[in-house]
């Protein structure tokens, strides 16, 4: 138990420096402090196996919170409160909440995913389906594996801007206006209209329904208290989904994309991809997915998109013609805030 407790508390310190720092100052104090206290590790202990055990603790104490549990910890936390406590005192609150409601924390991080829906990741994803479309020169089938609620699926509905808000991309009427920033010298070819999209459907080992409210509570539960703008984009996008619905099976999507891409319609071309999913994957599944998506490709033009998969990178694999490609895209932030693009 102390091997896997300093495991835990690692992981932890990572999340404070590579993921926190710079986004959620609450965050960031709570897991350095929660790397050193046995207890709270040992809690965590239950988490399921696979899952990012920091992202599940929180987002299961900011569930119970938003669900109305009545305690001191709420006054840290500025989804709910307009004037929060510094973040300094927020340690023993966050302890003592834990202490006592670890009977409703456990079956949470027993239970639970984390399917964070990041819909600002589509920044990324418009320009790399540009890509795709101009390589294929038909419209794209999209599969996304690890859809969760399936707002990624929509991005050909969002409306883009790169640094200048007045110039527009994709869709500019769409209630859902992302911003992000393009880092470094070299630019994507971005299409003023979206690619056409001729079919979609994403695969989830629990698949979110937006229309459920307990779904949509854990799912708002997974962005961070400070993320407000992110949270309004987030509900943007529910919107959308809402009145556009796309179809969406349970199950693993590497043993479903065999079956799956056969609906594909066939003068398309294929488009896997999943982004932030991958380091929940096993490798031997990792290498089965591969293998899956070359076989598809043995009969019909097949994309693969994908980050967290052997690496952070943003990566684009593709057979067209029958001859196999492979590119790295750039680096990207976890929640699409910006992007390098590497494509010539």
């Amino acid at each position: 138990m102390e091997k896997e407790k300093a495991v835990i508390a690692q992981r932890f310190r990572n999340f404070a420096k590579n993921e926190c720092k710079g986004s959620s100052e609450l965050y960031e104090f709570l897991s350095n402090q929660i790397a050193g206290d046995h207890e709270l590790l040992k809690l965590c202990a239950h988490t399921r196996t696979g899952q990012p055990i920091p992202n599940l603790l929180f987002g299961a104490v900011h569930y119970l919170l938003l669900r109305g549990t009545n305690h001191r910890l709420s006054e840290y936390y500025p989804s709910i409160v307009k004037k929060p406590k510094d973040i300094k005192g927020s340690f023993i609150p966050f302890k003592d909440f834990c202490r006592e409601h670890q009977a409703e924390i456990r079956p949470l991080l027993q239970n639970k995913l984390v399917q964070t829906n990041e819909v600002r990741r589509c920044a990324y994803l418009y320009p790399s389906f540009c890509y795709m479309y101009s390589i294929a020169k038909k419209p794209l089938a999209l599969i996304e594996i690890g859809t969760s609620a399936g707002l990624q699926l929509q991005w050909d509905n969002y409306g883009y801007s790169y640094g200048n808000k007045e110039e527009v991309y994709g869709n500019e009427r769409s209630r859902v206006h992302i911003t992000s920033k393009i880092k470094g010298e070299s630019s994507p070819l971005l299409h003023a209209d979206s690619p056409s999209v001729a079919w979609r459907v994403g695969i989830d080992l629990h698949v979110s329904d937006v229309n459920d409210p307990e779904d949509l509570q854990w799912l708002e539960a997974l962005i961070w208290p400070e993320q407000q703008e992110r949270l309004a984009l987030f509900r943007s996008a529910v919107k959308q989904l809402q009145e556009n619905p796309v179809k969406l099976f349970e199950g693993d999507g590497v043993a479903l994309l065999s079956e799956v891409a056969k609906k594909a319609p066939k003068d398309t071309a294929i488009c896997v991809f999943h982004t932030h999913v991958a380091n929940q994957i096993p490798n031997d599944l990792k290498l089965k997915l591969v293998d899956n998506i070359k076989e598809i490709g043995r009969k019909r033009d097949i994309f693969h998109l994908y980050n967290n998969m052997w690496d952070s990178d943003l990566h684009l694999g593709y057979i067209v013609d029958g001859r196999e490609y492979n590119h790295t895209i750039g680096e990207t932030d976890g929640h699409g805030k910006w992007f390098s693009w590497n494509l010539a």
